[in-house]
């Protein structure tokens, strides 16, 4: 049979517990918070990104479509302007089959190790009627967007 003691309480946690959990419950809002705020940060980085990707794809393919050499070169990245002199640019631009219109499908941003890479799909029509879809890579270089790789 069990003995009770008059006037005793039932056992309760020590309120030190109770100020460890609900510091610990805290703790783990503000790292909730704290990283869907850099979520959405990124994101809206991302996004303004694609905006700046697609018009300095359109103002390359504009010089390219008018036929301005001078303008479109000054629009490639560094590692590109490397591989191209500005001869070598000028000269592919004037062999055919040169683009006379284009389209700009899609447009893809990311960062990558710190880097604001992008990715431009254009849809180029030749002279000659033929319909070529290429990828453009993109990489912001400061403020500015510029084409990397084979333009053409």
């Amino acid at each position: 049979m069990g003995y009770e003691v008059p006037g005793a309480r039932p056992a309760r946690r020590p309120r030190r517990m109770r100020g460890v959990l609900s510091l610990a419950a805290a703790g783990l809002f503000v790292c909730c918070v704290g990283a869907a705020g850099l979520g959405a940060w990124n994101y809206q980085q991302v996004r303004q990104s694609s905006g700046g990707a697609r018009e300095a794809a359109e103002s390359f393919l504009h010089d390219v479509t008018r036929g301005d050499a001078a303008g479109a070169y000054d629009k490639l990245c560094g590692d590109t302007r490397e591989r191209w002199s500005r001869d070598d640019f000028v000269q592919r631009m004037s062999v055919p089959p040169t683009i006379n219109r284009y389209a700009i499908d899609d447009v893809a941003v990311a960062t990558d190790r710190g880097q604001v890479r992008g990715t431009v799909t254009a849809r180029l029509t030749r002279r000659s009627g033929a319909v070529d879809v290429r990828e453009m890579p993109m990489v912001k270089d400061g403020d500015r967007w510029r084409v990397c790789g084979d333009p053409f």
